[in-house]
């Protein structure tokens, strides 16, 4: 009851807050006021906008808004978003577009389950529905799922990749970004080992922590620093009544939203000032970069506790993966089995979540691969964010990506990339 009550809490101050806002806006907007202009009341009326979007977006699921594509025929086709696979802690998902044949490259994107919902991937899926058929993993809030559904930690969400891999079958293409990274080579050396036919073409590792160890970061240090006694008195709380979940023990996005913000507390606070100075003089929309940003970035998604906490002790603590120990229902999982998928590491050089080093540790686990299937690349200036989603990923990453997917396609013959790929080795 006692971390029931600590969620409880949690919403009632978030709900209090978004209260807060709306109220000082409706006040200072009042139409009688509008006789005695007052830069005060319009700077209120700012906060309080601002303050209310702020609060509210934390427990809005944000959607897609790919609603059309633009295809080669100049024509807008409409996209529908379908179920492929329904599951209680996540979805594989569908991006059809209508009225277009069928692309030569099927790939399934990796969503993260780490606060963020996998709409955080957005534009990572606009980038890639040019050419390719999109399928997504869309992991559910922890909150939204009955506590009859039994748990889900790692080797849970292992099993689930095998089971998205197996479906789609072996001529698909895998990208993984960030924290499913050294799960979804997992899943991949569990099917080399049980199922090879169902192996996908290629893996695509973004960013994600295969071996923390090897270049520290505040991350790796917090997951040092404190024990797993710790980490379940002072993150775990259970779902309040709010919510289908309740019971259910987690990891309250609430709380890993305040810590994703911890590490650039003077960036946020001045990003938000600035867009209260906008709001009241006038220069604020509903769309602008700030709200774009922001309605995504805050929007958060709970964990169930047995994956947090698992995450931290075997990712990151005993680094099972990295030193090729890990196991899957008492499987041991053998990363040498991997023979014939091709695997390619992108990372970004000032990405301060998964520093360099952390990510290209998965060719070294490989070892029963050829190095010409393996192919590595570190994006020069780019941060964590700019490596599956930004200026640095439509400009440079996503066509190495690409080159990599037709040079290791199973379904298709390979294509000579047009330009020679800014890596330390190619696969091609």
């Amino acid at each position: 009851m006692r971390y029931m009550m600590t969620y409880d809490l949690m919403e009632t101050v978030r709900n209090t807050n978004q209260w807060l806002g709306a109220t000082a806006l409706s006040m200072a907007s009042y139409p009688v006021f509008s006789a005695l202009p007052n830069p005060a009341l319009s700077w209120m009326a700012a906060w309080g906008e601002v303050t209310e979007r702020t609060y509210q977006r934390m427990v809005v699921k944000p959607a897609w808004g790919i609603r059309t594509f633009t295809c080669e025929d100049g024509k807008d086709h409409l996209v529908d978003i379908t179920t492929v696979v329904e599951r209680p802690f996540g979805d594989l998902i569908h991006f059809k577009v209508n009225g277009r044949e069928e692309q030569p490259r099927k790939v399934l994107l990796v969503a993260p389950m780490s606060g963020h919902y996998a709409t955080l991937l957005r534009s990572t899926v606009k980038s890639l529905l040019v050419n390719c058929e999109v399928y997504v993993t869309d992991w559910h809030n922890a909150r939204d799922i009955p506590v009859s559904a039994g748990k889900f930690d790692i080797e849970d969400y292992t099993l689930y990749l095998v089971d998205f891999m197996r479906e789609l079958g072996p001529d698909t293409h895998v990208v993984a970004v960030c924290q499913p990274v050294p799960l979804t080579l997992a899943a991949t050396a569990y099917l080399a080992e049980r199922e090879p036919d169902a192996q996908p073409s290629s893996l695509t590792l973004i960013g994600g922590p295969v071996d923390p160890d090897a270049t520290p970061t505040e991350v790796t240090d917090f997951g040092r620093r404190v024990t797993m006694g710790q980490l379940e008195e002072t993150m775990i709380q259970q779902v309040g009544f709010k919510y289908p979940g309740v019971g259910r023990k987690v990891y309250p996005g609430l709380l890993q939203l305040a810590s994703f913000m911890s590490m650039n507390g003077e960036r946020h606070t001045k990003a938000f000032l600035d867009q209260i100075q906008r709001v009241s003089r006038g220069e604020a929309s509903d769309h602008d970069a700030h709200n774009r940003f922001y309605d995504e970035y805050l929007a958060v998604m709970d964990m169930t506790a047995e994956f947090y906490l698992s995450t931290v002790e075997r990712i990151f603590k005993k680094r099972e993966i990295a030193r090729n120990v890990f196991t899957v229902n008492g499987h041991k999982v053998d990363f040498s089995k991997i023979t014939d998928v091709a695997v390619k590491t992108v990372e970004g050089a000032k990405d301060d979540i998964s520093a360099p080093g952390q990510c290209v540790a998965a060719l070294d686990l490989c070892t029963g691969l050829p190095e010409s299937k393996k192919a590595s690349h570190l994006e020069p200036g780019a941060g964590h964010y700019g490596i599956f989603a930004g200026r640095s990923w439509r400009d440079n990453i996503r066509p190495l990506v690409i080159n990599f997917m037709n040079a290791n396609s199973r379904s298709t013959p390979a294509r000579k990339p047009a330009s020679k790929p800014a890596n330390k080795n190619t696969a091609a």
